[in-house]
């Protein structure tokens, strides 16, 4: 399969929570069932409840298939990307497949607004990871911060989640994100944290605004803030963070294609050293080939908190 035939599987990306991980997107750019304020990909633009099969599991498999082959084993195959995967219908039978196909572990990336019907809980049980989110301790907040579709309620996604774990035979790992000014101060954490006791996640994943937002409102806080607040679970707390220190195994140059490049970067902002990192290639390759998709018109770059973001320009988005 050529690469321009890639269309829903993508990387490996580095993960800050998950390690390399190779993507599989199985919604359209931005179909989701939220609206958040600090969503990477900007503002939704199809926002709905409707589960359908976007794209069927024999093209999932036929675009995953080689890669599975490959030489370089990711740490997880990821339902992620670029909206919110259990729109799919066909997600429980891309997982089945994956399954039948390879021993890397399948992990699921969800908002959890869906937990709450059975036939998304019953979808996603051969998983062998699932992480779902839980951003605000109230209605209040989660109405500002996420902008969910008219039709769900918070206390229904917060039944949702507590339901799925109960069911789940794998692990769940919750992340919270908690933005300045909102979320970000002791008494709406212990908020947050009353709902996380009644989850009971293995562990929380505290985060923050790490790329550039779909709302300038949407502001990060410090590492010793997030370290600070994390000491109010009574789980156990990861601060997922960037980690400068990481390595990964470095291939050749040869085997780095633009359009890998670009498929990562229609599904998130990266950084240079995202891109080397995801790829397995050293960080002056990557700036080199993301020089060149600049200067060719493909790229376009972004500050934000200080750190140099790369995102494909929008008559190249999907």
């Amino acid at each position: 399969m050529k690469p321009s035939d890639m269309r829903h599987v993508y990387g490996p990306v580095l993960s800050r929570r998950l390690g390399r991980s190779l993507g599989i997107d199985l919604v359209p750019f931005k179909v989701c069932t939220y609206d958040c304020i600090y969503c990477q990909l900007g503002r939704t633009t199809d926002l709905t409840l409707e589960r359908k099969a976007y794209v069927t599991a024999e093209n999932i498999m036929a675009e995953l298939a080689p890669i599975l082959t490959a030489a370089h084993r990711p740490d997880y195959i990821s339902l992620a990307g670029s909206g919110e995967p259990t729109l799919n219908s066909a997600i429980g039978e891309v997982i089945r497949r994956i399954k039948q196909q390879t021993e890397i572990p399948v992990a699921v990336l969800t908002n959890g607004a869906l937990l709450w019907m059975a036939e998304v809980q019953q979808a996603l049980l051969a998983a062998d990871l699932v992480l779902p989110s839980l951003d605000a301790g109230d209605d209040g907040l989660f109405q500002k911060i996420n902008r969910p579709h008219q039709a769900l309620s918070f206390e229904r996604m917060v039944d949702g989640l507590a339901a799925f774990t109960r069911r789940f035979a794998g692990a769940v790992w919750l992340e919270v994100l908690l933005l300045k000014g909102m979320t970000g101060t002791a008494a709406e954490v212990e908020k947050i944290a009353t709902h996380v006791n009644r989850i009971n996640p293995a562990r929380v994943q505290l985060n923050t605004v790490c790329r550039p937002p779909a709302e300038t409102m949407a502001s990060p806080l410090s590492s010793g803030q997030l370290h600070a607040l994390g000491a109010l679970f009574a789980v156990p707390v990861d601060i997922v963070s960037y980690d400068d220190t990481a390595t990964v195994t470095v291939s050749t140059a040869g085997n780095v294609r633009e359009a890998d490049i670009l498929a990562m970067l229609e599904r998130r902002p990266c950084t240079a050293d995202d891109v080397a990192r995801g790829l397995g290639i050293h960080v002056n390759e990557a700036l080199k080939h993301l020089a060149a998709l600049v200067t060719a018109g493909r790229l376009a770059t972004k500050t934000n908190e200080g750190r140099n973001f790369y995102t494909t320009t929008e008559e190249h988005e999907r």
